[in-house]
């Protein structure tokens, strides 16, 4: 308590100082990771603006192995350092709910990227019974500061304006993390394989559950990766390895689960969008994953040993998951069969009818569409582009 007390006492007072106008402030996940939509919104600047055109600042719980990310100023979060910047920036950007200790100032623009183009799992209030009553709070303070939110699709969209305890703009454009998986990622490809110790010629399925409210029973997240890598071998051709990627909440317990021959633990990866960029195949459950990685037009297939119990103690779905575009299946042996049976043209039509029910936004620029918008409303820069863009 008297950490933040403190802490409230410094934010008092760098609101006093002047707001850099080109000061751009970043964080993702609460400062855990270099990743999600503000990853590649920093990407895009540094490749994109000169080097005097925004002072973009990140920040980290830790700074301990970001000496390689050269193209900004980074900041540990809970320093001096830290509330300076952040009191002190024009536009500042993260993809989960703010805490108290961002006290928003009147010029400030606060983008809300969020953490995924579209989700299965009911949100905030949606799903307000099953969250604690404190990030309740927290999320409709969040929603009272913020100023922009991006928005993947037309579903995203409605659901954000039933709710997400916000009538804002929205910037209808894709997801910034998205833009990754439109491109030609060749070499990226080569550099995630050789530093995970990969062959190239190899071939990579990626099982990347996400968490339950019970993370006790870890025994839901165990695959019979051998009989997995058998299937796929017979019905794609090629060696196969699994990366394993497990949710963020559940890194410190990944190496209780038995892994075998080819299957590697990557929980502690930071950029999930790299992985599936390479991955040949996904295997999820009810991660928001499986909409990212349809973009790909690759096979993702979901195994749901738990979907009954999973809707009753967690949470409500958005979608009925038998009616969705992905190969589900609640067994071991059902999801081998799943796999053997794959119908590759039947997959891809399915996908398409999909994206044009939930009225899909993602084109590969959304992160270039919105530092035009930033540009026109933080900086008075009028810049057409050939996209369509639409702002609720």
């Amino acid at each position: 308590m008297i950490k933040k007390y403190l802490a409230l006492i410094m934010i008092y007072l760098f609101n006093c100082l002047p707001i850099k106008k080109n000061k751009i402030f970043l964080f993702s996940y609460y400062g855990s990771q270099y990743g999600c939509s503000p990853k590649y919104i920093s990407e895009y600047i540094h490749k994109n603006y000169p080097k005097e055109t925004f002072d973009v600042v990140w920040a980290f719980n830790d700074l301990t192995g970001k000496a390689h990310l050269n193209s900004f100023r980074k900041v540990k979060i809970m320093t001096l350092r830290y509330f300076y910047e952040l009191c002190t920036s024009k536009v500042v950007i993260t993809n989960f709910r703010t805490t108290d200790l961002y006290v928003k100032r009147k010029n400030q623009y606060y983008i809300q990227t969020w953490h995924s183009s579209l989700r299965l799992k009911q949100i905030e209030k949606d799903a307000e019974e099953a969250l604690p009553q404190n990030y309740i709070r927290m999320s409709k303070k969040d929603s009272a500061k913020c100023d922009l939110l991006l928005s993947g699709c037309e579903f995203s969209s409605k659901i954000f304006k039933k709710s997400f305890w916000y009538d804002g703009e929205i910037l209808e454009v894709g997801t910034p993390r998205n833009d990754l998986l439109f491109k030609d990622n060749t070499y990226l490809r080569i550099k995630v394989l050789h530093d995970l110790k990969i062959e190239e010629n190899r071939k990579v399925v990626l099982y990347a559950p996400t968490f339950r409210k019970d993370n006790n029973h870890l025994e839901i997240y165990n695959l019979d990766y051998s009989n997995l890598t058998e299937r796929f071998e017979h019905k794609f051709g090629g060696e196969w390895t699994f990366l394993v990627k497990l949710h963020p909440h559940l890194i410190s317990k990944s190496s209780e689960l038995s892994f075998g021959e080819n299957v590697i633990d990557v929980s502690s990866y930071d950029d999930i969008q790299e992985l599936l960029s390479i991955a040949d195949v996904l295997i999820t459950d009810y991660s928001s994953l499986m909409f990212d990685f349809s973009i790909t037009q690759r096979p993702c297939f979901l195994y749901i040993p738990d979907l009954v119990e999973y809707i009753k103690k967690d949470r409500n779905l958005y979608f009925d998951v038998k009616e969705l575009p992905f190969i589900s299946a609640e067994s071991t042996k059902e999801l081998l069969d799943k796999i053997e049976y794959f119908d590759n043209e039947m997959y891809s039509q399915n996908l398409s009818e999909f994206f044009m029910q939930v009225g899909s936004f993602e084109k590969g620029v959304a992160s270039e569409l919105l530092l035009k918008h930033i540009e026109e409303v933080c900086f008075n820069v009028n810049r057409r582009n050939s996209y369509e863009r639409k702002a609720i």
